[in-house]
């Protein structure tokens, strides 16, 4: 199972264990996260799951896709490291992937 790290808006860091074929969303919100709004469900249709992902990882992750990068545009707090967690599936490559969860719009 891969961990995932991930801080809060309050700045806290926790780690959790992720079940295989979950997206990084789907981790945060089974594991309490609450501020982790995921309205759509992981349909990438919002941008509610919005996460900043430790540049470490960068080439480990999926390409973004056009709908994804159209749905950050509409963030006020988009960064180089901003993502979508619904967008990201956890994999053994991923074991260890640092997150923070983005300012609520």
């Amino acid at each position: 199972m891969p961990k995932l790290i991930v801080t809060n808006r309050a700045g806290e860091e926790t780690e959790v264990e992720a079940g295989d074929g979950l997206t990084v969303m789907e981790a945060i919100r089974d594991n309490g996260f609450d501020e982790l709004l995921a309205l759509c469900g992981g349909c990438c249709s919002c941008a509610t799951c919005h996460v900043f992902v430790d540049p470490a990882f960068a080439d480990k992750l999926p390409a973004m896709s056009e709908d994804e990068d159209d749905l950050l545009d509409s963030s006020d707090y988009r960064n180089e490291s901003s993502r979508l967690s619904c967008q990201i599936p956890l994999t053994a490559a991923l074991d260890g992937l640092k997150v923070t969860i983005a300012p609520e719009e």
